[in-house]
């Protein structure tokens, strides 16, 4: 059982970080003015689709940290996690979708590098990154076309 007491703390501060940062950062006036590519999903699908990735990013770190907790993959866990609570801020508050195209991108390469280093040490860690990666390089695109829309 005291297993799993890290295992809810990981899924906490990664969901409960998640939520909060979102929750301070809605997209107001400013982004439905945006011109927006065509591509571009309704705005209702990103809060059930961060949810099940921030669940899964959560999964894949606390089953890294079991194993081993320092290392590149650890390391690469906790950047990836900091260019992510970092992107919407930039985006939305200050409004700088140009900023966050640089920080989407950092966070697309530390997603890959982390499936790379788990992939020998926890199989089932980097298959969890997986969505996320494909995720985050959907939202590198759109947020590019945001900023060359606009």
């Amino acid at each position: 059982m005291a297993r799993y007491i890290p295992l809810i703390l990981f899924i906490v501060a990664v969901v409960g970080g998640g939520s909060l940062i979102a929750a301070g950062t809605a997209p107001g006036a400013w982004y439905a003015a945006l011109e927006k590519p065509w591509f571009n999903p309704p705005n209702w699908i990103f809060g059930p689709v961060w949810s099940v990735l921030y669940i899964m990013i959560a999964v894949a770190g606390w089953r890294i940290w079991i194993r081993q907790r320092t290392g590149g993959a650890m390391t690469a866990w906790w950047v990836q996690l900091g260019f992510n609570f970092l992107w919407s801020p930039l985006f939305f508050s200050l409004q700088r979708p140009d900023w966050a195209l640089v920080v989407v991108l950092a966070m697309l390469a530390s997603v890959i590098t982390f499936i790379v280093l788990a992939w020998d040490r926890d199989r089932i860690s980097a298959y969890l990154f997986f969505p996320y990666a494909a995720w985050v390089a959907f939202a590198s695109l759109l947020n590019a076309s945001i900023w060359w829309l606009n």
